[in-house]
């Protein structure tokens, strides 16, 4: 199933397209001519990214500033969607906390639930319908390999990556049939500003080439499996091993294991 055609009146909708693998995935989808809507809370990275991408490209950019994680602007950018056609949606704007749950603050591991979570179950409900009733659109799920096991001092976000790959693998399996398609992108260690928002910025590249792959990599093995409507893809050697592991290792094993690991991360 290809993906939806280029349309000047459909936008390709990207979450958390300010930095990282949005940043990257509107960058590609411009390339091949999509009119984008960029959603971010940084409006000024936003606007910036517009006018490059429509000085470069020729295309129209919009963008709509938000904080995803606050429900009252949530529920405007919802409603917002269910009035403009959108013919792919890229669910993508998310958070990692590290640390022990009983020491990081409540306020702000609620918000990584209402963003990684609740916003991509909000958002994936405001455009179904009208790409179930034109048979024609696709959605991506960024969810991660911490999704595959459950992660001591990292618990918040590997509870959350838990539900969106749950969620996108089981759409991609629902939606077979209806000219729609969803595909889990499940990335393992990749080069963004994500490690400096949790606070992990010290292991960002630990390990070279190996370990880590380009957020421009990470965006092209995304488009390409969504081209492909595949059901999962996962850039990058360790993150499919991450992935192995996770989901075969007993957790009586693996548990120990991954709690000695993130728990060094802070320190």
């Amino acid at each position: 199933m290809p993906l939806p055609s280029v349309q000047k009146d459909s936008k390709v909708v990207i979450t958390g397209a300010s930095s990282g693998i949005g940043e990257e995935l509107a960058k590609q989808f411009a390339a091949q001519g999509y009119a984008l809507l960029l959603v971010a809370r940084r409006g000024d990275k936003l606007e910036q990214l517009a006018q490059q991408l429509t000085q470069r490209h020729h295309i129209q950019v919009d963008v709509y500033s938000c904080d995803l994680a606050n429900r009252d602007e949530r529920a405007k950018f919802r409603d917002y969607l269910q009035h403009i056609q959108v013919s792919i949606l890229c669910n993508n704007a998310g958070f990692a906390t590290f640390g022990n749950l009983h020491g990081l603050s409540a306020d702000r591991e609620c918000d990584q639930v209402e963003l990684n979570v609740v916003a991509v179950h909000d958002l994936t409900l405001a455009v179904l319908p009208q790409m179930i009733a034109k048979k024609s659109g696709a959605i991506l799920i960024v969810g991660s390999t911490s999704g595959h096991q459950p992660t001591p001092t990292n618990a918040t976000y590997a509870a959350t990556k838990a539900f969106a790959n749950s969620f996108a693998e089981s759409l991609h399996s629902e939606l077979k049939g209806t000219g729609v398609s969803c595909t889990l992108l499940a990335p393992g260690p990749t080069r963004t500003g994500f490690t400096d928002v949790a606070g992990i910025s010290k292991i960002e590249g630990v390990g070279g080439n190996l370990v880590w792959v380009s957020a421009e990599r990470v965006a092209k093995e995304a488009i390409q499996g969504m081209q492909r409507n595949r059901r999962i893809v996962i850039p990058g050697f360790i993150a499919q091993a991450q992935t192995l592991g996770g989901r075969y290792t007993p957790r009586v094993i693996l548990l120990p294991i991954l709690k000695q690991v993130f728990s060094r991360l802070k320190s």
